[in-house]
């Protein structure tokens, strides 16, 4: 019997990964209008690639089309984005809750070598940032499909999960942030290593309060414009 060949990377997957990164780092800033010639000149991109990956990204929601208007990266409002995380607030502290109940232990040996990557990558930055790579390399997507509830992980690992990592990026650039930020999913993974879901659900709702009083001191001091 033949064995599954590995997916092929493309030249279009090159280029949506090209691009969701730029819009995750504000090269590609909220509200800004690309236009397919600047693209290709600015990322070294081809017309047809690009295409296909403008719409992937808007089916994904990083990208909206409008009548007129043309295709820009999507934005919202501080409001906007302070009740996404209040919602994230509560759904995954639940995700973390259930991820203490449900991981394995090689689950939670593998998510403490990732927390080590981060480390490493965060020391590099020299503390600057705090960039995670979308999927098993990001810590909050590891809980959510940790916690094995699919209609949860499919609600936060949907439109929600790819325009929070917009401002997750902006907002991890402030100073201490990251050092900050990485302590506190260490002592979410201790928890779930000891299977305390209500203190992991604790940690998880606590951290992301952090970062939402983070977004409101940064909108109020004109740091972070929306």
């Amino acid at each position: 019997m033949r064995e599954n060949s590995p997916p092929v990377y493309t030249r279009a997957d090159e280029a949506f990964d090209c691009l969701q990164t730029a819009i995750v780092k504000g090269e590609l800033a909220p509200g800004e209008k690309i236009g397919e010639l600047e693209l290709c000149t600015r990322f070294n991109l081809t017309r047809g690639p690009l295409r296909e990956a403008i719409g992937r990204l808007e089916s994904r929601g990083l990208l909206v089309r409008r009548p007129h208007a043309g295709v820009k990266v999507v934005a919202v409002s501080a409001a906007e984005l302070l009740e996404l995380y209040l919602i994230r607030e509560n759904m995954e502290g639940l995700a973390a809750r259930q991820a203490a109940e449900r991981m394995t232990d090689s689950e939670i040996a593998d998510l403490l070598a990732t927390l080590d990557a981060h480390e490493q990558m965060i020391d590099e930055a020299q503390g600057q940032a705090y960039y995670q790579a979308e999927g098993d390399y990001d810590f909050h997507h590891r809980i959510a499909t940790g916690s094995r509830n699919t209609k949860l992980a499919q609600m936060l690992l949907g439109d929600l999960y790819y325009m929070v990592r917009m401002y997750r990026y902006r907002l991890s650039t402030s100073a201490g942030r990251p050092h900050r930020a990485l302590g506190e999913h260490r002592r979410i993974v201790e928890a779930i290593a000891q299977r305390d879901g209500e203190l992991a659900e604790f940690l998880m709702k606590r951290h992301i309060n952090a970062a939402r009083r983070n977004i409101e001191k940064q909108i109020q001091d004109g740091v972070l414009t929306i």
